[in-house]
């Protein structure tokens, strides 16, 4: 059960499955767009990037998923699958089908969402997305030893109810998460019919293989690489990325192309 305790259309805290989590829920009135924040980061992020542009045309909302940003942590660890349940009540909550716009670890999540909650979306767009935990480009995992910890965890203290002392905890249950999931199979993405905006920076952290897989794996899918950006393409073109993203989400679909290959049907021949 989820309930509001603040004023409905404003920043508000909201119960989620029994946890507090800090919310901007979306007025009425208009399409409402869901912004799912990256790992280790909060909506902060993107309500200040492209939440703005959004915003021209939809009401834009957010959460911060458990142990991110504003809301407190809890003792269990990360999954995506748990951020997904999460992301489910918080839709319950709302009561109204709804985007979901997610980068990274929000991206994933939509993903899970788009699976086995479809009833509660209209479309999804997936920034920088792997399906799978074995799709991404090898890099270092953060750790407390690394010197960009500290930055980040002074960072991660300026929002979280936990403070800094909570950081490395955090951090301990991310990596943790990253390098056992998401476990998704093509066969899984196949049964995703929500229609799908595959976004990616050209050298964004999942492999242009596992980016092309996830697009040609799921059903109802467009895909934009956005060139000479890497998983930070929000902050590097957000303009450009927003433009992408407001087309897809207003254009009329199924699309239709002049040459289709993928996307062909019947009656529908180059020339039309």
């Amino acid at each position: 059960m989820s309930r509001v305790s603040a004023r409905q259309g404003r920043v508000s805290t909201v119960t989620l499955r029994g946890h507090p989590t800090w919310a901007r829920v979306p007025a009425r009135g208009r399409p409402a767009v869901i912004l799912l924040h990256g790992g280790m980061s909060s909506s902060r992020s993107l309500l200040r990037t492209i939440g703005p542009g959004l915003g021209a045309a939809f009401h834009v909302g957010a959460f911060d998923r458990r142990g991110h940003g504003r809301t407190a942590d809890t003792a269990a660890p990360f999954t995506y699958e748990d951020m997904a349940e999460e992301t489910i009540a918080f839709l319950e909550f709302l009561d109204r089908r709804v985007h979901l716009v997610g980068h990274s670890d929000g991206a994933n999540v939509a993903l899970l969402v788009a699976k086995s909650r479809p009833d509660l979306l209209k479309r999804i767009v997936v920034v920088g997305a792997n399906f799978h935990y074995a799709g991404l480009m090898p890099f270092p995992l953060l750790t407390p030893e690394d010197p960009g910890f500290a930055p980040w965890a002074a960072k991660y203290a300026a929002l979280s109810p936990d403070g800094i002392e909570h950081a490395a905890t955090v951090l301990a249950k991310t990596n943790e998460m990253f390098r056992t999931g998401p476990t998704l199979t093509p066969a899984d993405l196949r049964a995703i019919a929500t229609p799908t905006l595959v976004m990616a920076g050209d050298d964004d952290v999942a492999t242009l293989a596992h980016t092309a897989t996830l697009y040609e794996s799921l059903g109802e899918a467009q895909l934009a690489v956005v060139a000479g950006t890497s998983h930070a393409l929000l902050k590097e073109r957000t303009s450009e990325c927003v433009a992408i993203i407001d087309r897809f989400l207003r254009q009329r679909l199924p699309v239709r192309t002049r040459s289709p290959l993928r996307r062909a049907v019947a009656g529908h021949f180059p020339g039309d």
